[in-house]
């Protein structure tokens, strides 16, 4: 019954048809998105309007309940606070709801009731119906800019605007603002917040199209208008900007000259139709395809556009700056190293370049590479050097090509992998971070390793040969948190003992050795080498034995463990970033039937076209992709140099556009819920052996065909077929 009404509702909140396979090229792939699913459990996804890769998420927000009200706004609620500018899709962490309006019975309302059946949402547009007071909101955005319509009941006499910034998501607090009323039709101001982003500047203006009068203001933080004219719909137009009033006003006159709500919605809905025709897929099962478009939708909410249409941007230094290039904000590379990023590379090529100039310009300004980096603000969430290997990924896949900027990408790698925070300094020390002296080691330690692995491929390929040799020793680092007698990746303190009592599903945030995680999911950490993992485990098949224990097993892991450690199979857990390479460590070995299991089963069973949708968070992008990823059949294990592993694909053909305007084009024969298995491949009608296939392959275009069976063969088993 749940999902009967669910899908109801979805028809109607969407009202779209569906086209056939055989039509695709006159479809709008939109029909086929779902924003609502991420939006319960723990998606924390972004609900509202916007546009691909916009710096502004117009949607509505919701009062802070808990960790799952990151993004705003959580399914299971019924309370509107305001329609707010800015939101996060998928993090961990709250910030943003900034620049707040609500349409309120009287100055002293700060809330209204609602009902998802009064909700309606595509990509670029959402409405509610209200009732206290009777109106009908719509929302479209640009990137830059916020396009509200508000359509008042014939009941309502004097309609009230409240424009607060104070709210929020409830997530950070105000330490600065201003609101002026610069003339009937008009209001400006800024707010400056203290909260995830720990110092973040927010500049707006926002046109009227019919006067307004300044009924009530409180303090710096809250406007009430009164609106002159309720015969006809009242429309709102909002620039912002993280630069300046200024700057805020000539996005707005950039980005909306014109008062045409409804031209805006069908500029976002094309903009948006647009992104996702870069993956065309075929198949005949509806629900896989609405999964597939929604996931390629919530991949392109961030990272967010952050530079005004001058050029100015505010810099990691609190600086505005002036550029030459796109700046991007929301960065939550812990997350999307593994998947978003490798995706990027394959079918969003024009952003690579200015995704490089933002790396580069954070590190010239603050030091060193991002982290998690939010509205101009380093975070330092999360563990590792998460923005190493996206650079070096950059500059392995020919990315960035200039030898200067090479270098200077290099030289950022190096100089934020030597730096003596977060626990680096005792990697210099000791060679491995001591438990004892330092919290999560394990985990800190692992992700400093596959770094230290990207730095030395590029300085391999750019001839660096003495970075090379530091960086490739120090990336085997990971041999000193292995136990070889209970085989565990686990802690070991500055005397080299290991770390006691030790339990391997034990995922206290307090005890700990690991981050969000245990030693069963963290053994598995060492995707840049693979094969010297295996040999750890002194032999092929007492790695695949104890990596096959991995999705029977089961235990208690502790009253502490973090709820981001979800959609378990055994003790795999899909819902938390660490885990998602591992299914694919099966190709390595010549096992990559399992592989074909194991992704099949996790797309059927923990992604769905429901509210709780997600097995965790979508974590700004990263849950998506790997869908994206694996529905395709390819996965990037080794964090940068463009090696895909291939698996199972679940479309009977899929086009992916790729660079210089060429297609790559995965096709399946005989696929179906139980044709799981590669038989054999042919690339460009040549036989193929290989369980992976090479960057360069993929965008020099072409067909990748794969026969599938329902039994396991021995395609891609050979040694010199594995990756």
């Amino acid at each position: 019954m749940k999902k009967l009404l669910f899908l109801a509702l979805l028809v109607a909140s969407t009202t779209t048809a569906l086209v056939s396979c055989q039509q695709q090229d006159e479809e709008r792939l939109t029909d086929y998105v779902n924003p609502f699913i991420g939006t319960g459990g723990h998606g924390h996804v972004f609900l509202g309007a916007n546009v691909p890769f916009g710096f502004v998420q117009l949607g509505p927000t919701e009062p802070n309940q808990g960790w799952d009200w990151c993004s705003g706004y959580h399914s299971s609620d019924s309370v509107l606070v305001g329609f707010g500018h800015l939101h996060l899709s998928g993090t961990g962490i709250g910030d943003l709801g900034d620049i707040a309006f609500l349409p309120v019975s009287s100055p002293q309302q700060q809330y209204s009731l609602f009902t998802h059946a009064d909700e309606s949402v595509r990509p670029g547009y959402y409405s509610i119906q209200m009732h206290n007071p009777d109106v009908l909101v719509e929302l479209t955005a640009t990137q830059r800019t916020g396009f509200q319509r508000y359509t008042f009941g014939s009941a309502v006499e004097q309609p009230l605007v409240r424009v607060d910034l104070k709210q929020g998501i409830g997530w950070d607090h105000v330490a600065e603002s201003a609101l002026q009323l610069e003339n009937p039709t008009t209001l400006s101001g800024f707010r400056r917040s203290e909260g995830w982003a720990r110092n973040q500047y927010v500049f707006f203006v926002a046109e009227f199209s019919v006067p307004v009068t300044l009924q009530e203001q409180q303090g710096d933080t809250v406007a009430i208008l009164a609106v002159s004219d309720a015969t006809k719909p009242l429309l709102i137009k909002c620039g912002l900007s993280a630069s300046s009033v200024e700057d805020a006003r000539q996005n707005l006159a950039a980005e909306q000259p014109a008062w045409d709500f409804d031209g805006t919605v069908k500029a976002a809905d094309k903009a948006w139709n647009a992104e996702l025709s870069k993956v065309r897929i075929k198949t005949t099962d509806a629900d896989a395809r609405t999964i597939f478009y929604t996931a390629l939708y919530h991949s392109m909410i961030a990272p967010s556009v952050f530079s005004d249409v001058s050029g100015n941007y505010r810099g990691a230094d609190g600086q505005v700056h002036q550029g030459d290039f796109t700046n991007y904000t929301t960065l939550s590379l812990w997350d999307t190293y593994r998947s978003a990023h490798p995706l990027m590379t394959l079918i969003h090529p024009e952003k690579q370049a200015d995704i490089a100039q933002t790396f580069l310009h954070i590190f010239e300004q603050q030091g060193k590479l991002p982290v998690w980096h939010l509205m101009g603000n380093e975070t330092d969430c999360m563990v590792g050097n998460p923005g190493v290997p996206v650079l070096a990924d950059l500059v392995l896949k020919g990315y960035i090509s200039d030898p200067a900027e090479a270098q200077q990408a290099l030289l950022a790698m190096k100089t934020s992998a030597m730096l003596d925070e977060r626990g680096m300094s005792l990697l210099k020390q000791y060679g491995y971070l001591p438990w004892d002296q330092e919290n999560e080691a394990v985990a800190k330690g692992l992700e400093y390793a596959l770094a230290d692995d990207a730095i030395a491929r590029v300085a391999k390929q750019l001839g660096a040969q003495e970075d090379y040799e530091y960086f490739f020793n120090r990336s085997r680092s990971y041999r000193h948190y292995f136990d070889p007698q209970l085989q565990f990746m686990r802690g070991i303190d500055a005397e080299g003992r290991w770390h006691e009592p030790f339990s391997p599903f034990s995922a206290s945030h307090r005890q700990d050795d690991y981050t969000e995680g245990n030693g069963w999911q963290y053994t598995w950490l060492v995707p840049h080498d693979v094969h010297g993992l295996v040999e750890l485990f002194g032999s092929e098949e007492s790695f695949i034995n104890k990596l096959d224990s991995l999705f029977i097993v089961t235990g208690d892991m502790g009253e502490e463990a973090s709820p981001d450690i979800s959609g378990l199979i055994g003790q795999y857990a899909h819902g938390n970033e660490p885990s998602h390479h591992i299914l694919y460590m099966y190709n390595y070995v010549g096992q990559p039937w399992k592989t074909a299991q194991l992704v099949r089963r996790t797309l059927n069973e923990l992604y769905f076209n429901d509210f709780d949708g997600l097995s965790g968070n979508e974590d700004v992008g990263q849950m998506s992709a790997w869908y994206i990823l694996s529905a395709l059949g390819l996965y990037q294990v080794e964090p940068a140099g463009g090696k895909y592993i291939i698996g199972t694909p679940i479309f009977d053909e899929a086009t992916v556009r790729v660079k210089d305007g060429k297609t790559f084009t995965i096709k399946t024969v005989n696929n179906s819920a139980e044709n799981i298995y590669v038989q054999s491949a042919t690339l460009n009608g040549q036989p193929y052996e290989k369980s992976y296939i090479l960057f360069p392959d993929i965008i020099a275009g072409g067909t990748l065909e794969l026969q599938m069976g329902n039994q396991p063969s021995d395609w891609g088993t050979a040694a010199e077929a594995r990756p």
